[in-house]
């Protein structure tokens, strides 16, 4: 019998049965904005045994070519050629994981499915949830042998800035504050893209960092698209990292994943003459 394609969320036994099976990968996503460094650290210091470190700012990001925001789409050959050092090749099961609630994990888990990898899931409740489940751990780096990634970008999942005009549905995920233009820690204005609406992605998980039931989270999709279609719909956030996590929490509700606008509110406000909103839009959670 074929093994099990895990290609959404996945529990640390799950995980840790996989690895005891010897049938995974695992990339450790931890970052901090503020504290760049703090992430490769905290890998160093314990992390999933056999996971290596990827950096959201260094691997998961690229030069602006696609788009101008604070982490831009990497290119297609980029992620070709990261995905080959990382030893990623077609049926490779894929977990990506983070601290506690899968932020930057999902940004890999994106990529790899923005190029057509679909085997990758993300670890329910992060790094915390590991430990909380007295799972082994592990210390210092960790390398897996390159392979040859075979994998072409899926150009309908991507949005960027001259289509969102076009957009029936925008959706921001970023926290209510943040988006209702109350409190700016990061870009130069505070608000939003006029139009987008806020569906905060932090209010999908518990207080564990674990995902909520699915019918909860789809209850929640189908208030902020209001009518469209999941897959016409497209997430932003501050640069077009916690958007992936409402294409996650999408695919874990039922639901198409959507699209991403990886520019996201940090290349939308860089020209001081496209507009900003504030406060909320009708239908915002």
């Amino acid at each position: 019998m074929a093994a099990r394609v895990h290609d959404c969320l996945i529990s640390g036994h799950d995980l840790s049965a996989l690895l005891a099976a010897g049938g995974a990968a695992v990339f450790d996503c931890r970052y901090d904005l503020m504290r760049p460094g703090w992430g490769r650290e905290a890998y160093r210091q314990g992390h999933v045994p056999g996971a290596v470190f990827v950096d959201l700012g260094e691997d998961l990001s690229g030069p602006p070519l696609t788009d101008h925001g604070r982490h831009p789409m990497p290119s297609a050959e980029d992620l070709v050629a990261l995905f080959s050092r990382l030893g990623i090749a077609a049926g490779t099961q894929v977990v990506a994981y983070d601290q506690r609630d899968g932020s930057q994990a999902a940004r890999l888990w994106w990529l790899l499915r923005y190029m057509g990898h679909e085997a990758v899931a993300v670890l329910d409740g992060g790094f915390a949830a590991w430990q909380r489940d007295d799972l082994p751990e592990r210390a210092g780096d960790e390398h897996r042998a390159t392979a040859r990634f075979r994998g072409a970008p899926r150009r309908d999942r991507l949005v960027v800035l001259d289509q969102l005009a076009t957009l029936p549905r925008l959706v921001d995920a970023r926290a209510a504050p943040r988006y209702r233009g109350e409190h700016e820690p990061i870009d130069r204005v505070a608000g939003h893209i006029p139009g987008a609406r806020n569906l905060p992605f932090m209010d999908n998980l518990d207080a564990d960092g674990r995902f909520l039931a699915p019918d909860r989270v789809r209850a929640r999709f189908r208030q902020a698209l209001d009518g469209v279609a999941a897959g016409d719909a497209a997430y932003t956030c501050g640069s077009g990292v916690t958007a992936c996590h409402l294409a996650l929490a999408a695919r874990w509700a039922g639901l198409d994943e959507g699209r991403i606008y990886v520019g996201s509110f940090s290349e939308w406000c860089r020209d001081p003459a496209r507009p900003v909103a504030t406060g909320p839009e009708p239908g915002s959670l």
